[in-house]
């Protein structure tokens, strides 16, 4: 499918515009700001893009007031149309942020409750108890998600909750054109819902691609033939940025062994998770690494290893924010987007890895091990390509046979000679095609 050949760009459109945090309630046209982006996104060699949520909310996008609706604060259904648009002329697909295990308090079948208590017809679309209260002293008890009572949990058994949000996707396929949807908490998400969902999307769309944000557990739980295509892969997250921070490769190629290595056993061979070093809920990676000199290798290691590389706007140029200074610190609004080195950089690794079926499609061995440095080959059978990433200060010399003693970079098109093995400078990354 498309999704398996693409390298993802993530946008926060309420951060990414500069919205205001609380829904003001004045239409500004913001989400056209996008439009301005699209060169950058095409100079960058994106050709897929997920919107965080986009739909009247709240705050901040995960407390959803109206499935139907774009964000006042963003603008209106016509100008997202617009925007998905010229994001399909430039060759570029479109997934939304599905956030359907809860929605906001301000919600409109939740204000109905509120309002008459027993009497709403839509009490049960809800996890409710009359004999309790709420901390917002509503006169009821009700669910919410992970104890953030400002996100109602909906009951997704129910006939008229599931027919209320499939009418919504099918709007936003019909209306607005999109491609794909990313789960929120796809974890909590009621699996028989998620069952439907794969088969209502599958009838509205021919290649509608599902991902699940998953954090902990066996994610072939809800990534199957039945379910989500994809999931986020947070262990490998964890993986990549702190095997340069310790300088141990051999955390990040044991959970990449774990997952996709060559035993029977491994958890998801064949399949395509959701790889990133940062998005809009975690520390941006250049304030994550101890040593600025590792945005390029760990950059290499993401588009190379196993899975569809995801790049969170900003980080392409190195954007500095740290988490302990809270989310809109991770979201911000820039003015236009900035092109640098680490850059052009990341164009470069995300032509590559578009254009190379042994990256999109290949199995994963690991070559050569140590602690700073490790090799790992990515075959699909008719090509085989060399990941090699150094964090090391100094030059190292991979010894290896693979049986040539010829290569191409693919990142400057010229032939390398194998005498036993390659030589990758300190902090960088190689990507060496076999002849």
């Amino acid at each position: 499918m498309w999704a398996e050949e693409s390298v993802f760009y993530q946008i926060y459109p309420m951060g990414f515009t500069g919205a205001p945090f609380e829904n003001d309630g004045v239409l500004t046209h913001r989400i056209l700001q996008v439009l301005d982006w699209i060169p950058h996104m095409t100079k960058l060699g994106v050709n897929a893009v997920y919107f965080s949520p986009i739909f009247e909310s709240d705050t901040h996008g995960y407390n959803t007031r109206d499935y139907y609706k774009i964000d006042t604060r963003l603008g209106t259904n016509d100008d997202f149309k617009k925007v998905v648009d010229e994001l399909h002329k430039a060759d570029i697909k479109v997934v939304l942020d599905g956030v359907f295990n809860h929605v906001g308090r301000g919600f409109w079948a939740f204000k109905d409750v509120q309002e008459k208590k027993w009497d709403s017809q839509y009490k049960d679309w809800f996890y409710l108890n009359f004999d309790g209260n709420s901390n917002y002293n509503d006169g009821f008890w009700y669910e919410g998600w992970e104890g953030n009572f400002d996100l109602v949990k909906i009951n997704l058994r129910h006939p008229d909750v599931k027919e209320h949000i499939f009418k919504a996707v099918q709007s936003w396929v019909d209306d607005l054109g999109i491609d794909g949807l990313r789960l929120d908490v796809a974890y909590m998400v009621d699996r028989d819902f998620l069952k439907e969902l794969r088969y209502r999307t599958s009838q509205m769309k021919q290649d509608f691609y599902l991902i699940g944000e998953t954090i902990h557990g066996d994610y072939n739980q809800i990534m199957n033939d039945e379910m989500l295509h994809s999931v986020t892969n947070y262990e490998c997250y964890k993986g990549l940025y702190s095997s340069f921070n310790s300088m141990n490769m051999f955390e990040i190629v044991h959970s990449l062994l774990r997952e996709f290595g060559p035993e029977n056993w491994t958890l998801y061979k064949g399949k395509h998770l959701l790889s990133f070093v940062d998005n809009h809920d975690v520390s941006r990676i250049a304030s994550t690494l101890t040593n600025d000199r590792h945005l390029k290798p760990i950059y290499t290691m993401l588009m190379g290893m196993p899975g569809i590389p995801c790049i969170y706007y900003g980080s392409e140029w190195g954007f500095k924010a740290d988490k302990k200074d809270g989310d809109p610190a991770l979201r911000p609004h820039f003015d236009a987007p900035e092109w640098n080195d680490l850059s052009e950089y990341i164009s470069k690794l995300a032509e590559v890895k578009k254009n190379s079926k042994a990256l999109n499609y290949g199995d994963f061995t690991s070559v050569c091990l140590t602690n700073p440095a490790c090799v790992f080959e990515r075959n699909c059978g008719d090509e085989r390509v060399l990941v090699c990433v150094n964090a090391g200060d100094g030059d190292w010399f991979a010894g290896f046979d693979r049986g040539t003693n010829r290569a191409l970079d693919l990142m400057t098109g010229e032939e390398v000679e194998l005498n036993g093995g390659v030589n990758v400078p300190g902090c960088s990354g190689r990507l060496l095609k076999l002849l």
